[in-house]
């Protein structure tokens, strides 16, 4: 009899933890979304209104202070034209080709950042890679700040950059280019205005791979779940 009223009571335990450990992760996915929105449409107007404005000079000694991201400014130095890279992997209107990015030695406090100067394609043959020249005097630039380009998957020696220049590299790691060049680079990348010179083709896209409204599309889709699942298990357990 103890045995017969202890199983029975085991019994009705085990699907209430089931149901509780599901459907608590049904709303912590639901809100983990919902969080995900919130956080994409705030960056959403942080990119609108900074792209709007007006070019600001970049105080370089406040950028570990201050979130540059997606900020508009004007950069005055000198390119490093003899040591550029070209981002491998960059595939617009179907067509691969390289980013060329090239460091951009500042007036200020003489630090370098990297310039995305646009796309090129990649032509027939691999071996024989873009010309990319640029000028060597002195330049005042206006573009938009953004991190370096990334990639879905990295593979092992993705982030190493190939012998001679231009050098070819997939992934852009700032300290690993960094002890390349042989000088230190800011850690992110200035995308060229496309008005501005000696650049190439120039097509900044900034919207996310998943807008705020579908973050909230999953979000009612795990809600939904949550309540069907209440649904179901007091139906069955009003049954039972």
């Amino acid at each position: 009899m103890k045995l017969l009223i202890g199983l029975n009571i085991k019994s009705n335990w085990i699907p209430i933890l089931v149901f509780g450990l599901i459907f608590s992760c049904l709303l912590f996915l639901g809100s983990w979304q919902l969080d995900r929105a919130d956080r994409k449409q705030a960056l959403l107007e942080q990119q609108k209104l900074r792209k709007n404005q007006y070019p600001i000079e970049l105080d370089v000694s406040e950028y570990t202070n201050r979130d540059y991201r997606y900020q508009r400014v004007v950069l005055r130095g000198v390119y490093d034209g003899e040591h550029q890279f070209l981002i491998d992997n960059r595939v617009i209107n179907g067509v691969v080709g390289f980013f060329v990015m090239t460091p951009l030695h500042l007036h200020v406090d003489g630090r370098s950042v990297l310039v995305n100067r646009g796309w090129v394609p990649l032509g027939g043959d691999r071996k024989k890679l873009p010309q990319v020249s640029v000028d060597s005097g002195e330049v005042t630039v206006t573009g938009i700040i953004d991190r370096f380009p990334g990639v879905g998957l990295t593979l092992a020696g993705a982030s190493t950059p190939s012998q001679g220049w231009p050098s070819v590299v997939q992934v852009v790691d700032g300290s690993i280019l960094s002890e390349v060049l042989g000088y230190s680079l800011l850690p992110f990348q200035v995308l060229l205005d496309q008005d501005v010179g000696q650049g190439y083709y120039r097509h900044w896209n900034f919207e996310s791979s998943m807008p705020p409204w579908k973050h909230r599309a999953y979000a009612f889709q795990w809600f939904a779940l949550a309540i069907m699942l209440v649904i179901l298990f007091f139906g069955y357990s009003s049954k039972r």
